[in-house]
């Protein structure tokens, strides 16, 4: 059966922790039924569901595909959409409902997490704009595996912060206490990490703290990357003194990390990850596999996202 080129497909992922899972979705669902859309919608049961309902979705004929989640939903939602057999990628629009403990994607976008409405009446009014979107690729042994993202990969510290919020909030669920956790780590945990990678044509070799590559601004690692211009920007970072993290912290908060002395910022189409000893990689909050060598690229254009107006 064909589906009605104006029904959304709604996949909604739980937060994490949340007492008020069903809740939220009542609201979110009475207010849609009063604006008289149309729309199926499935709920996500665990990690990768996302990317699998998206993914079916998008192979059943859905034009406009929403996700209710956070950052690592919005992830799954891309790759369900890249990997789908849909020929034109491009010809599904995927709106966001912000439901998550990380939403940094959704704020680039001025897309408030505690407003579902003016979420929902900007899908509904639907303005769309051409993204970037990034790819990490390896081979582990048995196959090319390749992950697609929106926002950004981290390598070192940046990817350890990433698995202690996925931890803490599992018991927790309260995006506070997660971030007091990730910032204990970040104060005390200021690991360096042995990583050999080539940006441009520079090889980049040695003990380095973390390292951020931003389609988006990576939660102000990267801020000044954007989505559409065709570029990666990386930020590579060495090891502070504690006085120079807290000013980095306060730097990162004004969007002027880039002029820490201990940060080193590139602009490049391609990077590639040679090694990384002991080092957690992450793409938009979601743990990958460390298989070297990691190529990461950006694709121009590839995907449609429903934005504010």
């Amino acid at each position: 059966m064909a589906i009605e080129p104006n029904r959304w497909g709604i996949v909604y992922n739980p937060k994490a922790g949340s007492r008020k899972t069903q809740k939220r979705w009542n609201e979110i669902r009475a207010y849609m039924e009063s604006k008289s859309i149309r729309f199926d919608y499935v709920q996500s049961e665990g990690f990768g569901s996302v990317e699998r309902l998206v993914g079916i979705l998008a192979n059943n004929g859905y034009k406009t595909i929403v996700v209710v989640g956070g950052d690592g939903a919005i992830n799954d939602a891309v790759n369900g959409i890249m990997r789908s057999d849909v020929e034109d990628k491009r010809s599904i629009a995927l709106g966001i409902i912000p439901n998550g403990i990380g939403n940094d994607f959704a704020k680039f976008w001025g897309i408030d997490d505690d407003d579902y409405k003016q979420a929902v009446d900007w899908i509904i009014n639907k303005r769309t704009r051409r993204i970037d979107v990034g790819t990490c690729s390896y081979f582990d042994g048995d196959k090319h595996i390749e992950r697609y993202f929106v926002n950004a990969v981290y390598i070192g510290l940046g990817a350890r912060i990433v698995q202690i919020t996925n931890s803490t909030k599992r018991f927790w669920g309260m995006r506070e206490l997660s971030f007091a956790a990730s910032m204990f780590l970040l104060l005390f945990e200021r690991k360096l990490y042995r990583m050999h990678l080539k940006v441009n044509d520079e090889h980049i070799r040695g003990r380095i703290m973390l390292v951020c590559v931003g389609s988006a601004r990576g939660y102000g690692l990267t801020p000044s990357a954007v989505p559409y211009n065709g570029w990666l920007d990386v930020s590579v970072v060495y090891r502070p003194e504690l006085l120079q993290l807290i000013s980095g912290l306060w730097m990162m908060a004004q969007g002027r990390l880039l002029n820490h002395k201990t940060v080193k910022p590139y602009r490049t189409k391609k990077v590639k990850l040679l090694r990384a000893q002991n080092a957690s990689i992450s793409a938009d909050g979601r743990i990958l596999e460390k298989h070297f060598p990691v190529d990461i690229e950006i694709k121009l254009e590839a995907l449609t996202l429903i934005i504010p107006t």
